[in-house]
């Protein structure tokens, strides 16, 4: 479709940015240290990591990695760590190595880690001691030859040159008991490697930066070959957006999203490297008081995260008395942001709570709404500069402009590929450049996209289609809900229908009162025909609600 949404962007919002201004992420990294040496580039836990120290620990990363493990240009790196200092550090270090970063989530079990530790031919891992012991069950199924462990307190005890025990502090349990061939701990490599001389390796767009794990719009786990360019072009295509509206005052971003998460990743530690910004890294958002304690000590300018991290944060009484007068950019993505949490949003902090849209195919970013957006809209934005979208039926043809139909993206941020999958990235790549999404979309007449929901989760009412979505957002309207998910289960007489999960705010509230409200906001075929009342809803790593997991018997 011709680019409407360009009308509708903000001033000073580039149609097109220049993905050729950088051959890589380590270029970006070099120009970063060298304009921002001095100022604190990561706080975790009351440690801080300067620019200038990440720069020399990371080179120090990099330069053990291709003298004593022996890599070369191309070979996977893993780390599987939460967020804490040492992440940035060993993901440059393996970056300037010229090496392939294969993020493993820690809460992996065993066999899920084996599968992707070999399928990626990671040759060397680092892995946060808490999680060692699950290593310890996978490693001889891979193709792993060296392990670094590092503990919580390591990179705190480097920078402040004592030893810091804040494992027993800040962990709830101990570390399970884990063997390990060989390890080597994270302290005694990086010395090792500042006695070892580092190379710079030239990187180009073609080369691989991040095979980054996806259950994707199709089927098993596989890998999204996320090159430079595509890392490069999706960061200066975050930073064209919001170039106009951060100003010019040292940036604080909160990054409560693990950063191997894809979103957290180039959103939170690699766009806002390039506006100097310290990232404040939160260990365990999960752990809602802790983290407001955190969110206490900073005059953040910018937080992300996913909905159910902003409603829980809502909910909590002490959230209100933050400090909200230099928070600029409130970013939302990863799942739908319901319109009461938005709104919430609005009223608690005094700013629109943005929502953006991406997926790990596409580095992520696609759509993102305006930054002065004075309402939430419920619509995932407009594509972000040197984006095509298309809204196309099941047979690929384009369908006429406000009708709904299949999300497809096209840009210099779409993957590589599957790694090693050819055959399903046949299913996802269309023939003329675009990306099959697998989410349903509509465009409006500015450009405004809205997703209604993903095509697989749909719900098939007798003929009619049901998004979840859309009900979802009804029963979140309830004051007695605080959380709730959809799905579609099946009914002799409809052939499916739909049922409700939800976590009380309010613990008289009935099925019969869930039902009644939603009979009053949606056609009979939409309102649930089942209630069922949970003590909490699963969710992936990053507080996403995972419909699946509902479907299938408890």
């Amino acid at each position: 479709m011709d680019k409407i949404w360009l009308d509708s962007y903000p001033e000073g919002v580039p149609a097109e940015v220049d993905v050729a201004a950088y051959a890589s992420l380590a270029d970006i990294f070099v120009e970063s240290v060298r304009l921002f040496g001095p100022r604190t580039a990561y706080v975790c836990m009351d440690g801080t990591l300067t620019y200038t120290e990440l720069d020399r620990l990371s080179r120090d990363f990099a330069a053990w990695l291709q003298d004593a493990a022996g890599v070369k240009k191309g070979d996977r790196v893993a780390l599987m760590m939460p967020n804490v200092l040492q992440y940035p550090v060993c993901l440059f270090g393996t970056l300037r190595a010229g090496c392939t970063v294969v993020n493993c989530n820690p809460l992996y079990t065993p066999p899920e880690l084996a599968h992707q530790l070999s399928d990626s031919g990671a040759e060397v891992i680092v892995v946060l001691e808490n999680f060692a012991h699950v290593l310890q069950e996978a490693v001889p199924r891979t193709s792993i030859r060296r392990i670094v462990t590092t503990q919580l307190g390591d990179m705190l005890g480097l920078l402040k040159g004592s030893l810091v025990n804040l494992v027993v502090k800040h962990v709830k349990k101990m570390v399970p008991a884990w063997s390990l061939r060989d390890a080597r701990s994270l302290p005694q490599v990086l010395a090792a490697g500042a006695g070892s001389v580092f190379s710079p390796v030239a990187l180009g767009h073609g080369d691989v930066a991040f095979l980054q794990y996806t259950g994707g719009t199709t089927g098993v786990s596989k890998g999204a070959m996320l090159t430079h360019g595509n890392i490069v072009a999706n960061v200066l295509q975050a930073r064209a957006w919001l170039n106009p509206f951060l100003d010019g005052r040292n940036q604080v971003v909160i990054t409560a999203l693990p950063l191997y998460h894809i979103f957290a990743l180039t959103a939170n530690c690699l766009t806002f490297l390039m506006f100097g910004a310290t990232n404040v890294l939160i260990v365990n958002p999960r752990d809602i008081p802790g983290f407001i304690k955190e969110l206490a000590k900073y005059k953040f300018t910018a937080i992300t995260g996913v909905n159910t991290l902003f409603n829980a944060l809502l909910n909590h009484a002490d959230f209100a008395r933050l400090d909200f007068s230099r928070l600029q950019v409130a970013l939302g993505g990863g799942m739908a942001v319901q319109k009461t949490v938005a709104e919430r949003w609005k009223q608690v902090t005094g700013k629109t709570l943005i929502e953006a849209y991406g997926l790990t195919e596409t580095s992520p970013a696609v759509t993102i709404n305006p930054l002065d957006l004075a309402e939430f809209n419920g619509s995932i934005g407009l594509p972000v500069p040197s984006t095509d979208i298309a809204i196309r039926d099941d047979a690929g043809r384009d369908m006429p402009l406000g009708e709904a139909g299949e999300l497809c993206v096209r840009g210099p941020q779409v993957m590589a590929g599957y790694w090693q999958r050819p055959d399903e990235t046949a299913k996802v790549m269309m023939a003329d450049g675009f990306l099959r999404t697998g989410d349903i979309a509509v465009v409006n007449q500015q450009g405004f996209i809205r997703i209604v929901d993903r095509k697989k989760d749909m719900i098939l009412v007798s003929g009619f289609n049901v998004y979840p979505n859309e009900v979802e957002d009804v029963v979140a309207m309830h004051p007695g809900v605080l959380e709730v998910a959809v799905v579609g289960v099946p009914d002799e007489r409809t052939g499916e229908a739909v049922k409700v999960f939800i976590v009380k705010r309010d613990p008289a509230l009935t099925a019969e009162a869930v039902i009644a409200h939603c009979r009053e906001n949606l056609t009979a075929y939409k309102v649930p025909h089942q209630v069922e009342f949970r003590t909490e809803l699963p969710k992936t790593n990053v507080g996403k609600i995972l419909r699946r997991a509902l479907k299938e018997p408890a």
